[in-house]
Parts: structure tokens; sequence; C-alpha cells
């Protein structure tokens, strides 16, 4: 067995760490497709591209279809997914002419749509209309697009052994079994799963539970075989051959009701050899949990809406806005750094939110009518709705609001935080994952009421939501760095540590001459572990839960649990 690769280290019972991707798949198909040939109907391909530094390239293309204005193709395209960055699609459809290339007349285009990739995956099923050049309809021409994750680890099952009349291999004493568990690789190679600890002096053992991902068990494949061994173990490394069986994922699952699997433990020389053999005891399965491991592309593709609320420093140390050197200053060929980062961040949100109105508050400014002092107003001064239409309204919002207000102070962001904790504390109760909020301060410095903050933080940890503060100008921002529980975990003054790191600082300086895209990425890039933490601590599953909670597609009769995605974004 020395050849055999060893699988039972936890990372790979879990499946190990990785990447903060997931894998989409990309089905297209068409309606109504405009017809360009003479004597018989349009043979329509699907050409993907993507956008990278402002150019479009081809990723891949579907196959052709001959004669047909309705088609569903059969290709599938296979994108990586990332919440944190914009990634802009393009799909255009032609008539393909004799071989596979693409005609160079316009009238070989059938039409084409952009849309992001974020987009497709909030809708899990997009339907747009198709365009010819100059944003001219394509007739009633129409394109659909189904997005589905392809789950790279969709979760781990917990199993329970034990044996019945073991062969007695020792001369003095009882065996002392273990079970070893191989996976068969499609090569015919055996990769070890699971060693179980060995159980001193007993032909009955009960082996302890063990958890093992589905990827490693079977490489999610229900009918791969597992070759299974039972040996009476030796301290000098001989151990003795009891038997073995082979079994299947599905076969483990006939578990249920009451009933149990059971396998002979058959030892082939003994068969060959004694008439009568019948086998060297018998393996029980005495029960199997699976435990059902969520993405945040699940609670997307679920209906869950991502609610995006910006908080604006409007404290005198900005500066005034009518001067140049201002933070605020309104520069109409050159956005400032408050509104850099909130397009940033903002067009990246918007994609999740399917009403496109965001919630956007300042702080630390004298407010109309009575020019009082407010750290929690509404930017377009209407207390009773707070929100604006998609980002540009909250643009719009923003210059407007500047010219009404007095900068003054001080630097407090506790009442904000708390709101929008209080916000989402009334959705919790409706238990189910159909919005998450992410607040985005924007600040010109540290926090006055730093203590305030630090318990509004923990009070927020428990409920849907995340905050991202991006320091604006150059403040010497290092006291800020505490908020962000890198570095150990967040307390509040009296030790009460956070139940989830939800804060997320950067100074904006630190990308001024990045790409707008760059501190979206970065700030944004922990947003959907925080989703998906939060979601599995309450024991809440995407909307609508597939497969269900208590009665898993794969599964019948089996307990489930759901438990958050190793280390995905989904």
């Amino acid at each position: 067995m020395n050849d055999v690769q060893d699988a039972t280290s936890p990372g790979a019972a879990l499946g190990g760490p990785v990447a903060c991707v997931s894998k989409v798949e990309l089905r297209v198909a068409c309606k109504a497709l405009l017809d360009r040939d003479t004597l018989n109907k349009s043979d329509p391909c699907v050409i993907l591209m993507v956008q990278n530094q402002g150019q479009w390239t081809e990723l891949d293309r579907t196959e052709v279809i001959k004669s047909n204005l309705h088609p569903v193709f059969a290709k599938v395209f296979t994108l990586d997914y990332y919440f944190e960055e914009v990634q802009k699609l393009r799909f255009e459809v032609y008539d393909i002419h004799g071989t596979h290339s693409i005609g160079a007349r316009d009238d070989d285009f059938l039409g084409g749509v952009e849309c992001t990739l974020g987009q497709i995956v909030a809708q899990k099923k997009m339907v747009k209309p198709l365009f010819l050049k100059y944003a001219k309809y394509a007739g009633k021409s129409a394109i659909t697009v189904h997005a589905e994750e392809i789950s790279g680890n969709n979760g781990y099952v917990e199993l329970f052994f034990c044996a019945k009349k073991l062969d007695d291999k020792d001369l003095f004493s009882k065996s002392d079994p273990f079970l070893e568990i191989y996976r068969i690789n499609d090569d015919g190679s055996e990769q070890l799963v699971h060693r179980t600890e060995v159980i001193k002096n007993n032909l009955n053992p009960v082996w302890e539970p063990f958890k093992v991902s589905l990827i490693s068990l079977c490489s999610c494949d229900e009918d791969r075989k597992l070759k299974c061994l039972v040996w009476d173990s030796d301290s000098r490394g001989k151990h003795d051959f009891i038997g073995e069986f082979y079994a299947t994922f599905r076969e483990m699952q006939k578990i249920g009701g009451g009933s149990k699997v059971t396998w002979d433990c058959m030892n082939p020389k003994y068969k060959l050899k004694k008439k009568n053999y019948k086998n060297s005891g018998v393996v029980i399965l005495s029960d199997l949990k699976l435990h059902r491991v969520y993405s945040f592309l699940d609670y997307i593709m679920g209906g869950c809406q991502i609610h995006f609320t910006v908080a604006i420093d409007f404290t005198a140390s900005n500066g005034d806005p009518r001067n140049s050197c201002s933070l605020h200053y309104i520069n109409p060929y050159q956005p400032n750094e408050y509104l850099k980062a909130l397009i940033a961040v903002g067009e990246i949100c918007q994609d999740y939110d399917s009403d496109k109105r965001f919630s956007a508050l300042g702080f630390g400014a004298r407010i109309p009518p009575n020019y009082e002092v407010s750290h929690d107003f509404a930017i377009n001064f209407n207390p009773e709705d707070d929100e604006c239409e998609e980002i540009q309204g909250v643009v719009e919002a923003y210059q407007n609001c500047l010219p009404k207000i007095q900068l003054y102070g001080p630097t407090n962001v506790s009442p904000i935080i708390s709101r929008i904790a209080k916000l989402s504390a009334g959705e919790e109760t409706i238990k189910d994952a159909s919005r998450y909020h992410i607040l985005l301060i924007l600040t010109d410095g540290v926090v006055t009421d730093m203590a305030d903050t630090r318990e509004a933080i923990v009070r927020a940890s428990y409920q849907p939501l995340s905050i991202i503060i991006v320091g604006v100008g150059n403040a010497d921002f290092t006291d800020m760095q505490i908020l962000d529980g890198d570095d150990g975990v967040l307390r509040s003054p009296k030790g009460e540590p956070v139940l989830r790191d939800i804060v997320q600082f950067v100074p904006f300086r630190d990308f001024k001459t990045a790409s707008p895209a760059a501190l979206a990425k970065c700030v944004l890039a922990e947003v959907p572990n925080q989703v998906v933490e939060y979601y599995s601590h309450k024991a809440i599953c995407p909307m609508p839960p597939v497969p269900s909670c208590d009665s898993p597609t794969s599964l019948a009769n089996t307990p489930t649990e759901s438990l958050p995605a190793v280390g995905t974004t989904a």
C-alpha cells in the first residue's frame, strides 16, 4: 500500500484551501432571430466576448445550429467568477455561412447585447433583447442566458462505521481491527481517503465517526467504487488482512428509517479454499450525515439582494468645497476621491440589487433648515426616503447637497453604523436569506467616537451587514486599522469580541495611481465569505433552499446541516 497517496490530512478531508473564485456555467438560447437567408432560415452561432483593459476579445463560441431562428445551444461557457470585479461580457449572434467563420458583412450580424457576469448570476436567468449597430433593436430577437455555479466543494459527509463477528487473527487475544477506505480513481489507482483508529482486542468494533469531503471520498461521483479493507493491527506494522468489500456513496445513502447498510467482509483466499466460507465478519454503516456547504453564489442565485448604503464625511477638515484644495471640491473634469471610491464600489454592488435604489447618508455637518449638527442625515434631505436611483442618483444627490450644508464635526460614525445595524436586525426576523447590507463609509480622518464605534461594530457583527471604510485624503489613519480585525479580534470597550470580522479599512491613497477597479477588488474581496459566514451561523439556507435543509435532493431521509464553503466566494 506504500504507493497509495494519503488523503487523510485535515486539508484533504475538507477539500483544502482553495482560491476565492467560483466557476460559473452559462447556457445560451435565442428567440425570434432575424432571418438573413433567402432560401432558408439563418444558421446562428453565439460568440462570447470578454472585456480586458477596454479591449473586447473572443472567449468562446457555441456550435452552429442549422436553419433555426429559435436555437437552444448545447455549448456551455465556463467562466471564473469574482464578486469584487465588474466582469463585462458581450454576446454576439451571427448567421454563419459554410465553414465556421464570421462574415464581414453587416447582414451576417443578427444582434448583440452587453452585460456583466454579476447581472447574470444575480438574476440566474437573464433575458435581454438583441441590438444591431447604433442601438437599433434586432426586431423582436432576444437572448436568454442561464447561470449555474459549478460546485467545487459541495459538502462533506460524516460516516459511522462498526463491524460484527470479525475473524480472530490473534492466538492469545482477539483481533485489533481498523478500517481503511480507498477511492478508486479513473486510471485505476487507489487513493487513501480515511483510516480509522485501532480498536484493541475486539471482534465487534465501533469506530469513531469521521468526516470527509465528497470530493475526497468519491470526487462527487456517487457511483465511484470505494475499496474498503479491514486489518488486524500489528505494532510492528505487519498488519494481518481480515477482509475487504467494495461500496459506493450511492449504496451508503440507502441508510435511513432505522435501517443500516451492511457489507460482507470477504477474504478472497478463504473464499477459494474454504467450501462453506460465508464471510470474515460484516461491516455496518450505522449512520450517515451529509453536511451541505453553501457558497456565496448559492445565496445570490437564490435571490439574496445586496442593499448598498454610502455614508459620507462632511466634517470641516475636508476643506471648503468651493476651494480647489478641498476633498469635496467638484472638478467638472475629474471626480474627487469621494466620488471615485463611491463609484468604484457602487458599480459592483448595483448588479446585486434589483430595484437599483441606494441609501445615501451624511455625517458631521450642519444641515438645513436649523443648521444643527447631524451625524446621520439623508443627503437628498428626505428623511422618509433616503434612497437614490442608481449610483448616478447618489452622485447627483452628493453634488446637490454640498452648497446647502455647513461642514462641521466631529467625525462620529457610530450613529450611522447603529442605524444600518438596526435596519438589518429588523429584516433578520424574516429568517431567510433575502437581503444582506453593505455599508460604505467614506471619511477623511480617524473617527472621534472610537469607543462607541467599536461597540456599534460588535453589535453589527450579529446582523446581515458588512462595513467598508475608505480613508480619503492624507491623514494618518493608523488608529483606524484597529477597526479592521485582520491584526486581531476587534473588541468592544467592555471586552466583548465581534461575532464575525465584518470591517474592511483601506486608505484611498494606496490606490491613487491604480484603476478604480483595484480599489473595489480590494475592499469587496472579503464580502462573499462574510455573507456565507453570517447565514451559516444562523443556519439559514439560500432561497429557495436547493436542496432544502430538511429534504436534500441527493439524500432521502438523511440529516443535513448547512456550513460555510471552505475558501469560497463562492
